[in-house]
């Protein structure tokens, strides 16, 4: 959709729904007035979501206690699919596994698309039995990303319960293999080029609005040669050296700080089976971060240049292999344009009318990067307080998902334009 179609059909909507404001968001404005949040049936739906908020908690329990990591999704997505239906969303499974669901608006409004990721990073084995503290709940991935879709649930059910019809399309989808390089997210996209005007993830913490894209590389140096007794190893090309130097090498570069800078880290060390032998293959990984396109690529480019040159200097062959590549969206001054899109100014001002934190931050990490990298105008938006996320004491503050999932359901009605319907 284009912009001044934008324009056009969200003034259309807001001139027939008062009491909604007749002002149309223009690029520099905001779709957000008050009034969106006081119009009876997105009064009734905020109403709902509060009253049935236990139901909503221990509903986020039960699908936490449904294993599912990256790339073993189904029973999870079964889940949402059923619950979807249950409200009468138009629901379908791709070919990745993303669960979509349709809630169709009067075709007079722009398309949103609101993604919460149903993987976490723990195996198939791990204990995510949720422990009730007080108002934590702990649990592997019970904060990332539990609480979203169980925030996504509660907003579509509380938008049927108060008959609630929007101009625009809602697309809700619970997107797989988020975890490993945004697959499921970045498939849907491919596959539906041209239908989303906006995108919103429902991911990370409250605190901030992400609206870039952090460009991530993850790439694995291998090094090889021959193998050999400790007793013959003198003088012989050694791959374990080869890795320790190109490791030192590494961490020498010299890499610019802060939001317009990068950030690296060398994780993972492999190699070798015995004590007393030459390993034939050596191995190390490192996750390189910028949200300046150039000087990740720069980086990245130093980087293997200095790998190369280990590898030369101990006589070892060297390859790389490219784990994940996750573009750049661009710093916050080549991002200033979208920082005054209505998206970003909206979220700003729905998050503030709930007294939640509301800062703008040119990066971000989730689902929105496959929009941000594509032009799609995309931000992140938090589902509760939490912490220790992809680690086993994980935990959620959980009245803190309640506001989160009023402000969403607020964002969604702003944007795509709200339409008077009979009370049922």
């Amino acid at each position: 959709m284009t912009t001044s179609r934008f324009i056009l059909t969200v003034a259309a909507v807001l001139l027939g729904t008062a009491p909604l404001s007749a002002q149309a968001p223009a690029h520099g404005e905001s779709a957000f007035s008050p009034r969106v949040a006081e119009h009876p049936q997105v009064r009734q739906a905020l109403d709902w979501i509060e009253a049935n908020f236990d139901d909503q908690v221990e509903e986020w329990i039960r699908i936490n206690e449904i294993p599912a990591p990256s790339g073993m999704e189904e029973e999870r997505g079964r889940y949402v699919a059923e619950q979807m239906r249950a409200e009468g969303l138009e629901v379908s499974v791709d070919a990745i596994g993303n669960v979509i669901g349709v809630r169709r608006g009067t075709g007079d409004g722009p398309t949103l698309v609101f993604a919460a990721h149903l993987d976490t990073v723990h195996p198939i084995d791990t204990d995510v039995s949720v422990e009730r503290d007080g108002e934590i709940l702990r649990s592997p991935g019970i904060f990332d990303n539990s609480a979203s879709v169980a925030n996504m649930l509660a907003m579509i059910r509380a938008l049927d319960r108060a008959n609630l019809q929007t101009a625009g399309d809602l697309i809700f989808i619970g997107t797989a293999q988020e975890e490993v390089g945004l697959k499921g997210m970045i498939h849907w996209l491919d596959e539906n080029e041209g239908v989303t005007d906006m995108l919103i993830a429902m991911d990370g913490g409250l605190g901030r609005i992400p609206y870039g894209a952090l460009g991530i590389y993850w790439s694995w140096f291998h090094f090889h040669a021959e193998g050999s007794h400790t007793n013959t190893s003198a003088g012989r090309p050694h791959t374990a050296r080869a890795l320790a130097d190109a490791i030192q090498s590494i961490f020498e570069i010299e890499i610019p700080e802060g939001r317009g800078g990068a950030v690296y880290n060398v994780g993972m060390l492999r190699g070798g089976s015995v004590f007393n032998a030459i390993p034939e293959r050596a191995s190390f990984s490192v996750d390189l971060r910028s949200v300046n396109p150039v000087l990740l690529d720069s980086l990245q480019t130093e980087i293997e240049r200095r790998v190369a040159e280990a590898a030369e200097r101990h006589g070892v062959e060297w390859e790389i292999e490219e784990d994940n590549r996750m573009p750049a969206g661009g710093t916050a001054e080549a991002l200033a344009d979208r920082r005054t899109h209505p998206l970003i100014l909206t979220a700003e001002d729905v998050y503030g009318h709930f007294e939640l934190p509301n800062e703008p931050v040119a990066s971000g990490s989730t689902d929105a990067n496959a929009g941000v990298v594509r032009g799609i105008p995309s931000i992140s938006v938090g589902r509760s307080r939490g912490g220790d996320q992809h680690t086993l004491s994980e935990w959620a503050h959980w009245p803190s998902a309640l506001p989160a999932t009023q402000a969403v359901l607020v964002l969604a009605v702003s944007l795509a334009g709200v339409v008077d319907a009979p009370h049922p």
